[in-house]
Parts: C-alpha cells; structure tokens; sequence
C-alpha cells in the first residue's frame, strides 16, 4: 500500500516514480502490440484464462481428498476435473474456447446491464441515478453488439479488451509515476 502523509506519497514511494513510468510504458507497448495482432491477443488471453481454470482445478482436487464425506468429495472431485478439462481445452483449441468465452462475455454484459438498469431506475429520486441507467445500457448494449457478431467476432473481441486494459494500465501507471515524481 502507498504511503501518503497529508495528501503527499512518502519519500519512499516519491523516489520509485521511474517504477511506475518503466511499468506504464511497458505496459502501453505491451497493448499497443495486443492492437497490432487482436487474434494473438486473444489467444494468449483464452491460455491465461485455460492456466487459471487448470491450476483451479488442481486446487479443486486436492480440496476434495481433505473434505470428510462420500457425497462432499464427489461434489469437489467433479468440479476439479471439470476445472481441469476446461483449462485442457482452452490449451487445445483456443479459438473454439474463445468463442464460448465471447458468448459468455456477451452473457454477463447484457445481465449486468439490465441488473445496473434496474438499480438506476430504483435509485431515481437520487441525484445521480441517471448515470447509473445510462452506465447499465451501454454495458446492456455492449452485450447485445458482441452477441450479435458471435461467433465471427470471437476471434477479435477478447483481444481487444486485453488491449485496451493494458493501454489504460499503462497510462495509468505512467501518469502516476510522473505525478508521483512532480510533488515537491
């Protein structure tokens, strides 16, 4: 955690700003190749998600031999290989995993959409519900967009996501790490 004493960093955080400016640009070059190459991209995003669900399921698996109870260890066994052959497939056929990984993309936008525009509505004597409507359709539209081009834009829409978060990263940590570095 970042040290700060009345509104200012600490000197310690202060001298490491050149971490947080090399971490920004690496970052932005990284995302910037991810733009150049959306299908490379997304690929290495369906292999990070496939590492996670494989290294889940181990964990899932050693979980189900420490559970006491027939019934409990079949529940956490199946899950693990579950987890398991999930991330397997991720790792043989990415593009096949990418596409399910899309539509469940598209899935997720829509119902955190609809669910943002149901709160925001609920929350209209508020003085800012607006915002939380108008944040739920555009999440709720980002899903129906995705959807509508699936399966072909699978190929694309998981590296462009990449993408952009590693650009908005590294900006982040670049202006952070200047910032940092300006207050005297």
């Amino acid at each position: 955690m970042a040290e700060v004493f009345n509104g200012e960093p600490s000197p310690s955080l202060q001298s490491k700003w050149i971490w947080f400016v090399g971490l920004g640009v690496l970052l932005l070059i990284c995302g910037m190749i991810a733009l150049g190459n959306l299908l490379l991209a997304t690929v290495a995003s369906v292999y990070y998600v496939g590492m996670l669900m494989l290294f889940g399921g181990i964990l899932y698996l050693i979980h189900a031999f420490q559970v006491r109870g027939w019934e409990h260890i079949l529940f956490w066994a199946l899950s693990g290989v579950l987890y398991v052959l999930a991330g397997i497939f991720a790792f043989i056929n990415p593009i096949l995993a990418s596409a399910a990984l899309t539509l469940f993309l598209a899935v997720a936008l829509l119902i955190a959409g609809v669910f943002r525009v149901f709160i925001g509505r609920r929350m209209k004597p508020l003085k800012g519900w607006g915002w939380i409507v108008a944040s739920g359709v555009i999440t709720a539209l980002a899903g129906v967009v995705i959807a509508l081009g699936w399966p072909v834009n699978s190929l694309w829409v998981l590296g462009l996501f990449l993408a952009v978060d590693l650009i908005l990263q590294g900006w982040t940590m670049l202006a952070f790490g200047v910032g940092v570095r300006s207050v005297q």
